[in-house]
């Protein structure tokens, strides 16, 4: 069996079995959230083993940088297809977005006892599209999956968010879908140019990189593409859906967007704006890499401003993806490979930042870092996770974000001193946001008031420290990571096509 589809189709079967749990059991003994919050972690489970395997055992006839390949014809009058094709840089973001899924499906059981079925559903139906994005090498088969994660967010978000949910849901899903149509339009644009000068209709995406364009065409083609991804990585000015979607989700969904999703946007510039128009890409590079440098600076200040915990941990995002942004297009391979290093750590890091602001809100109700007070005393391992991550956030050296971050700085370097010495800048920020947040809620005079709170369990802190580890090796052996996670190049396409598809 094929474990393309099944990677893609776990997801949402699972979560099918979760709201089943949920409705069958609805007054037993045990809560009908943990029901199905444990059909999350077995999904979960299984795809992390699919990854593994295909790691462990690659097969003979795909050897090379794309590992394993699905297809099976779809409209065939149309050329489209349904092609699912892997390699290194796929494989690491779905190990990413598995690893993020489980822990929320773990770590918070009792995120939603009210819907928890639903809930499930909907958070696994997101993750179905999240890793159809990362396999579809169809471009209509990856515009469907672009756009189907978007619908349940939205009523993630709008249904079980917090104050002012409604209008965060509504201002994440008009960014988001109005920059998708814009997507869209590129993807067609592609798709009658390359029709027109080879007379195939195809959606495929290693035939259209061969398609001849013009400068000016490959230019307007990019650009559709990425204000698409920018506004989801994403990139100053189009930003100001975030804040307020990642302080108002729950905190699965905020772990989810800020884990996975911004990451879609990162990986779609690298597969598409990159890898499918580099003339036009090259081009554009000064521009991509001063928005980086502006994301960078912009983010780091205003996580400076905040007090509270999830919008400043929201802004540092923002600052993160700058780097990330800056290192795609700065042409080399070690920018690059400094920006899949930064999203991996970051994912980790900042969806860990999440389940802790999370767990606090719990436990206090409240995001206020004003209100918050010293937890040492009360909540050493808590505390001790949360100093961890902070830590990892600034870029200490040792961890995961220091990797990532050192490899973009030196690759802008070599391009341009100046971006180089902008961006290092945020490095300043991020000390002074990161440890801010340290001081307020963790080493800070305990309230008066506060009343007892329980600790991290034993099993939390287990799989909390697996992550602290991971986040160790990749600080301190980065080389496997970096090479496996390199993205194929396009001249390596010798994979089977689906009956009845295009040449």
């Amino acid at each position: 069996m094929n474990p393309l589809p099944v990677l893609v189709l776990l997801p949402v079967t699972g979560g099918g079995l979760a709201w089943l749990a949920a409705r069958i059991r609805p007054h037993s003994g045990r809560p009908s959230a943990r029901d199905a919050s444990w059909w999350t972690v077995l999904a979960t489970l299984i795809g992390e083993t699919l990854v593994l395997a295909m790691v462990t055992f690659r097969h003979t006839d795909h050897a090379g940088p794309w590992l394993e390949h699905f297809a099976a014809p779809w409209i065939p009058v149309m050329g489209i297809a349904f092609r699912l094709d892997i390699d290194g840089l796929s494989l690491s973001m779905i190990w990413l977005s598995l690893v993020l899924c489980f822990l929320c499906a773990f770590l918070v059981p009792r995120q939603d006892t009210t819907g928890a079925g639903t809930f499930h559903f909907l958070f696994l139906a997101t993750l179905t599209g999240i890793i159809g994005t990362f396999l579809a090498t169809d471009l209509f088969l990856f515009f469907f999956f672009w756009e189907l994660m978007l619908v349940p967010m939205f009523v993630l978000i709008a249904t079980w968010g917090h104050e002012d949910r409604q209008r965060a849901a509504m201002k994440f899903f008009m960014f988001t879908q109005g920059s998708g149509l814009v997507m869209l339009l590129s993807i067609l644009g592609l798709v009658m140019a390359h029709y027109r000068a080879t007379g195939v209709l195809t959606f495929d995406y290693f035939t259209l990189s061969r398609t001849p364009l013009s400068p000016a065409l490959s230019m307007l083609l990019m650009l559709g593409f990425f204000i698409a991804f920018a506004v989801k990585l994403p990139v100053v000015p189009v930003h100001v859906w975030l804040p307020d979607a990642h302080t108002q989700a729950p905190t699965a969904a905020s772990v989810l967007l800020a884990g996975i999703m911004l990451k879609t946007g990162g990986y779609g510039m690298i597969r598409f704006d990159v890898m499918l128009f580099p003339d036009a890409a090259s081009r554009f590079a000064p521009v991509a890499m001063a928005l980086g440098v502006v994301g960078i600076l912009y983010g780091a200040w205003m996580s400076c401003m905040q007090d509270d915990v999830k919008r400043l941990i929201a802004y540092g995002s923002i600052s993160h993806m700058g780097f990330v942004l800056s290192g795609i297009f700065d042409g080399s391979a070690m920018g690059m490979q400094g920006a899949i290093v930064q999203m991996l750590a970051h994912g980790l890091g900042t969806g860990a930042l999440f389940l802790i602001a999370g767990a606090i809100q719990d436990r206090l109700h409240t995001r206020d870092m004003r209100r918050i007070g010293g937890l040492w005393a009360a909540m050493p391992r808590l505390s001790g996770t949360g100093l961890f991550f902070a830590v990892a956030s600034l870029g200490m050296p040792g961890l995961g974000n220091f990797v990532g971050e050192f490899l973009v700085l030196l690759a802008i370097w070599h391009a341009s001193p100046v971006i180089a010495t902008l961006a290092a800048t945020g490095l300043i920020l991020a000390a002074i946001y990161a440890l801010r947040m340290v001081n307020r809620i963790f080493l800070a005079a305990p309230r008066a008031d506060l009343r007892p709170v329980r600790d991290f369990p034993a099993r939390q802190m287990a799989v909390f420290a697996c992550v602290m580890a991971f986040m160790i090796v990749l600080g301190l052996y980065p080389q496997p990571f970096m090479a496996f996670s390199t993205p194929a190049p396009l001249s390596v396409t010798a994979m089977p096509r689906p009956e009845g598809s295009a040449p």
